[in-house]
């Protein structure tokens, strides 16, 4: 009886995790010892409403799907991950860790239309005005580049993003994907 009992009892910490989601803090905390690159996501964290906006294969723009984008502090403040749930049923989330060793953010990025034995991942750094995550990325023509996401316009009301292809050397650019988020009166 005692063995069946264990794993309840393991689920929760014999030590302290203050930064972790909570009811006091619904989306976590940035934990003091996390390198201070750890608040870069800060104007996304909680729950917006969005629009997502994506291109069909013909390359046209598919209708606007409502989505909700929730980001979170996790691993007792020393991570952020984020999930959108939309109303077309394909929902997706992502894992973001800083390395101070070559200070980029990794980013893990998951679904539920096509879960894969690896995740991609995409790397890149924040600017005063933006954050820019890039993944190597062939064009339907074969031609080299890179898939970059940008998010931009942050406000306390929400923020944009927008993924798009782009040659190597940046100059060449295709959008695919657009989103809009406004802060959620549903928190």
């Amino acid at each position: 009886m005692l063995l069946s009992i264990w794993p309840l009892a393991a689920q929760q910490t014999a030590f302290e995790t203050p930064y972790e989601p909570s009811a006091e803090h619904p989306f976590g905390l940035p934990n003091p010892q996390a390198p201070q690159e750890i608040r870069d996501f800060a104007p996304m964290i909680g729950r917006c409403d969005c629009k997502s906006l994506a291109r069909n294969p013909d390359g046209t723009w598919a209708d606007t799907v409502d989505m909700v984008w929730t980001f979170k502090y996790i691993m007792d403040g020393m991570a952020v991950q984020d999930e959108t749930l939309k109303a077309d049923g394909r929902h997706s989330g992502s894992i973001r860790q800083f390395n101070p060793d070559s200070s980029l953010w990794y980013v893990h990025y998951y679904n539920s239309a096509r879960p894969l034995p690896v995740l991609p991942a995409w790397q890149g750094t924040r600017s005063d005005t933006s954050i820019v995550l890039f993944r190597p990325q062939k064009a339907p023509n074969g031609m080299d580049g890179y898939y970059r996401i940008t998010f931009f316009r942050f406000s306390g009301s929400g923020y944009r993003w927008l993924g798009e292809w782009v040659d190597l050397n940046q100059k060449v650019r295709y959008p695919t994907w657009r989103i809009w988020c406004e802060r959620s009166s549903n928190p």
